[in-house]
């Protein structure tokens, strides 16, 4: 169910590689996105998230020194901010751009808009790609935007086939029906990356924010009868609570979210996090074997 409007929504899996899709998929998603997803969505956590997200950028691809990247969703532009401070020349979409371009940023709003500015030699999709209308489209798209010899994929989606997925089903906080119109599993993202002529280089199964506010909020779904409210106060939204649920869901969100620390490491051993972090590069066909 959509907290916003309250509206309910099945998701349809694939019975070989697990892979969901959001049903029915609404005419006009547009009014799903309130202004505040477009920006402020990690709270005070935002600069710790993309400077986490640069270092491992710098790790898989090696330093910026001028080089070019795309960051497709980029939100606020928080994450190209700190990219472009780190020696990267960066652009961005986004389906409302105006935090971003406020910002300075080079943002369009559509991915084809961008083709004039390829390759690129890095592309990322933090948590956008479950937000695309065609999956198969954006990353074979994304192919054809980067440097074919050295071009680097770097997504983050939520772990569809993760022990959070599995635990709370649909109280599940990253579910986030209907804006994730794809449910990924690894196996799932590895059949998509594989389909687009793709190669995975590499793979995490941890964000920390979003792991642990997964845990912390699943939780206080199945506890509290309106969802995703911890959530929300972090964020400072506005939301019709009475003062006892807030006041319980803030106590509940600060212990759950202590408690919660030992099972985000266990979902990170074991491979089955809230969140799949993918690396990739383009097949090289013409390589023997």
């Amino acid at each position: 169910m959509d907290p916003g409007s309250g509206e309910k929504f099945s998701i349809l899996a694939c019975s070989s590689c697990g892979l969901g899709h959001t049903h029915p998929v609404p005419g006009n998603l547009g009014a799903y996105y309130d202004v505040s997803y477009h920006g402020g969505r990690h709270s005070f956590t935002a600069r710790y998230c993309a400077q986490r997200r640069v270092r491992l950028l710098t790790q898989i691809a090696g330093a910026g020194k001028g080089r070019s990247i795309l960051d497709v969703g980029c939100g606020d532009g928080t994450f190209l901010l700190h990219a472009r401070n780190a020696g990267w020349n960066v652009t961005g979409t986004e389906m409302n751009a105006s935090l971003a371009r406020s910002a300075g940023l080079a943002v369009e709003t559509d991915l084809t808009a961008v083709e004039k500015r390829a390759p690129f030699d890095c592309i990322t999709l933090w948590h956008s790609l479950e937000h695309m209308q065609d999956a198969h489209a954006t990353i074979d798209f994304s192919r054809k935007l980067l440097n074919p010899r050295s071009g680097l994929l770097l997504l983050a989606v939520p772990d569809a086939g993760g022990l959070q997925a599995r635990c709370f089903g649909d109280r599940w906080f990253h579910l986030d029906v209907p804006r994730h119109l794809y449910h990924f599993t690894y196996q799932s993202l590895q059949k998509l990356l594989d389909s687009t002529e793709f190669n995975l280089l590499r793979s995490w199964h941890q964000e920390f924010e979003y792991d642990l506010l997964g845990w912390t909020q699943s939780i206080l779904n199945r506890l509290l009868p309106t969802p995703n409210l911890f959530f929300h106060q972090l964020t400072h939204r506005k939301n019709a609570a009475g003062a006892l649920q807030r006041g319980t869901s803030w106590l509940g969100g600060v212990a759950f979210s202590a408690g919660a620390l030992p099972l985000l490491a266990l979902g990170t051993l074991i491979r089955q996090g809230g969140t799949l972090i993918i690396a990739a590069q383009i097949r090289d066909n013409n390589c023997p074997g």
